[in-house]
């Protein structure tokens, strides 16, 4: 769906933990969910920051697959703690957050991930309620097309394409 975002042309910003996983596996690293967690997740959010910085300067809508708050949290879970509140005031987020659940007919598992269906069950309903509990109005997205579904965000926010761009 971002892709198709991206083809309307939305500003998007690619899930971080994905990028980790892809880098450290061509680079021999460790810094991976499976390896070193905590390494794993401290990249994560340094990623998500310098992502969230690089979109700041955007016009429009910037759509994140997996951003801040999500890494933020991965990180309170590893930790033991609690999401930090400076992150709401310092990494201000629009308050609509559109939350895909798991979906067993497209769960795929590849190199880049390896966790179970379940797994990604019990990470979509603590980010639901994580999200909820700091504000945000989650909002799920339809088991749709990817286009149907890209229409229903654009509907939802009330904005249009800001132009459609060739495949």
């Amino acid at each position: 769906m971002l892709e198709e975002l991206a083809r309307r042309g939305h500003g998007t910003i690619p899930e971080p933990g994905r990028r980790i996983v892809r880098a450290e596996l061509e680079n021999g690293g460790t810094a991976l969910p499976w390896a070193d967690v905590r390494a794993f997740v401290d990249r994560i959010v340094a990623l998500a920051r310098a992502d969230y910085a690089a979109a700041s300067g955007s016009t429009g809508c910037v759509f994140f697959d997996r951003g801040l708050f999500d890494a933020v949290s991965a990180l309170a879970q590893v930790s033991g703690t609690s999401i930090p509140q400076e992150l709401l005031r310092d990494y201000p987020y629009h308050r609509q957050v559109f939350l895909v659940p798991p979906w067993r007919e497209i769960h795929v598992n590849d190199t880049e991930r390896r966790h179970g269906f379940a797994e990604a069950e019990a990470e979509y309903h603590r980010l639901a309620r994580e999200y909820e509990a700091c504000g945000y109005q989650t909002i799920v997205l339809p088991r749709l097309s990817v286009e149907a579904r890209a229409d229903f965000v654009e509907q939802t926010l009330g904005i249009a394409p800001r132009q459609v761009l060739a495949h």
